[in-house]
């Protein structure tokens, strides 16, 4: 039996991808690996890269995109290991990352999850793991204030914190790379694929938490995450879908009227941007001021 499946949810990332595979195969050591590749209906070339460089990287083609959730669970269904690395296109993974996760998890039967490290392409520390969400946090993050007042890892506590240890009671780790062991993911239904994507990562150890299981990071599994590979070219439908999903995440968890109360701070937020980015639009001559996601495509 495999020791770990690997999934790995594609569209659009064909180099990428590329560089992601290319850093399992490298740091495996040796575990005995399962690699299946769901492919959202890219048109970049990802499949014939695959067939060409990877033939012995399991693929599943859609004809749709079908979403993150919904292609993850996909690929959970078809795989074998005891344990799954739901693993984003756009990561690296670095020495050791994997071997310590594993052990981790082999160690500790109590855990249903284990997160690792995220760090950005020049190797600063990523937002890795952080208390469930709530009404102050996301003002935070809303309004910037987050960042400005604890650094730009917020929600995170930073390297420099302490607290980087084996953290059991962290209530979840990012959904960039994480390794689930398979009867927790099962015992939950894996991901709900009501989110299309985002906030489906926070939902699962959410589940799982519920169900008694453990959630941990492991600061020792250190892995590059470059972030918003499949929507770098679709930043207003990217704030569309984290917003929704945040919306969905609080209704299901916290109640209608704490997910009315996330939704105005979204709203009201959203509608400053739009102004604040149109006007720097006309007056730069659309050197300066971006695009925002369109008011009509938020909705509670």
């Amino acid at each position: 039996m495999r020791d770990i499946s690997i999934v790995i949810v594609s569209y659009n990332t064909c180099d990428l991808l590329e560089d992601c595979l290319n850093s399992i195969t490298q740091t495996a050591g040796n575990l005995d690996l399962e690699i299946i590749v769901v492919d959202n209906a890219s048109s970049d070339g990802s499949l014939a890269m695959l067939c060409q460089k990877f033939p012995r990287v399991r693929c599943l083609a859609n004809r749709a995109n079908v979403g993150f959730a919904r292609a993850n669970n996909q690929g959970a269904a078809i795989s074998r290991g005891p344990y799954l690395l739901l693993l984003n296109s756009d990561t690296r993974l670095l020495p050791g990352a994997l071997q310590s996760m594993f052990e981790l998890m082999q160690a500790n039967p109590q855990v249903g999850l284990v997160g690792a490290t995220l760090r950005n392409v020049d190797g600063t520390f990523q937002a890795s793991y952080t208390p469930f969400p709530g009404l102050l946090q996301e003002f935070l993050v809303l309004s910037t204030l987050g960042r400005r007042l604890y650094g730009p890892y917020f929600p995170s506590h930073g390297p420099e914190d302490g607290r980087c240890a084996h953290l059991a009671d962290y209530n979840y780790v990012e959904g960039a790379c994480m390794l689930i062991r398979r009867e927790a993911y099962q015992m939950v239904g894996g991901l709900d694929e009501g989110y299309f994507m985002y906030s489906e990562d926070v939902d699962l150890c959410y589940a799982l938490r519920e169900r008694g299981w453990q959630v941990w990071y492991q600061p020792a599994a250190q892995v590059i995450h470059l972030g918003g590979g499949s929507s770098q070219h679709r930043r207003p439908e990217r704030e569309a879908d984290l917003y929704c999903s945040q919306v969905r995440f609080f209704q299901k968890h916290y109640g209608r009227a704490v997910a009315y109360l996330l939704f105005a701070q979204i709203y009201t937020f959203t509608a400053t941007k739009i102004l604040i980015h149109g006007l720097l639009r006309r007056i730069s001559h659309g050197r300066y001021g971006r695009p925002v996601v369109p008011l009509r495509r938020l909705a509670i």
